[in-house]
């Protein structure tokens, strides 16, 4: 991890485990079981079991396995949110938490492209995945306690029917019609 990854950790610290379990199921209280907002919250459990998947990997081989499904899962939900979610923030006066995100999920993909060039089983390598994890992490905290909410709030049901529809749509386009795009 790099100084300025180290300095960013320390002045923004991740939400603790209560705190980011009480966001996601007021989330998910706000979502009805279904919609948009279901799937993203559906996605961010894949995306936090994926995460310790690569951890988890016992080999070479199987950590590299796990960081495709990962990088996969990861460009498939970003882009479905920046397709149809952000664009619908930014129209609904949240333009600042749009950029925001844009910038937050650009910089994961970078991050994600550096873990290639690192022996997987190696301590850079950890430490390189452990800083992606924890940024994605706070992206998602910050997406379930404030960004979706108030985008959840602010439409009638037809626009949310739309969203809904868009996002299912987009997700699939990239990673087709398997278990992660329910």
């Amino acid at each position: 991890m790099s100084i300025l990854d180290r300095v960013i950790a320390a002045v923004v610290p991740e939400p603790s485990d209560e705190a980011r379990a009480e966001t996601r199921a007021k989330a998910r209280s706000l979502s009805g079981g279904s919609g948009w907002l279901a799937q993203v919250l559906d996605h961010h459990e894949e995306i936090e079991a994926a995460f310790a998947a690569v951890k988890d990997a016992p080999s070479p081989t199987a950590r590299r396995a796990a960081q495709q499904r990962l990088a996969g899962l990861l460009t498939g939900h970003s882009l479905a949110e920046e397709v149809v979610l952000y664009p619908a923030m930014a129209l609904g006066d949240h333009k600042a938490h749009s950029a925001e995100a844009y910038v937050e999920q650009s910089g994961a993909k970078v991050q994600t492209a550096g873990l290639e060039d690192l022996e997987p089983m190696s301590k850079d390598y950890l430490d390189k995945l452990e800083h992606l994890r924890s940024a994605v992490a706070m992206h998602m905290y910050r997406e379930e306690n404030d960004w979706f909410p108030e985008l959840r709030k602010s439409g009638e049901a037809v626009a949310q029917a739309k969203l809904s529809r868009r996002y299912k749509e987009e997700f699939e386009r990239y990673m087709g019609s398997g278990p992660a795009s329910r």
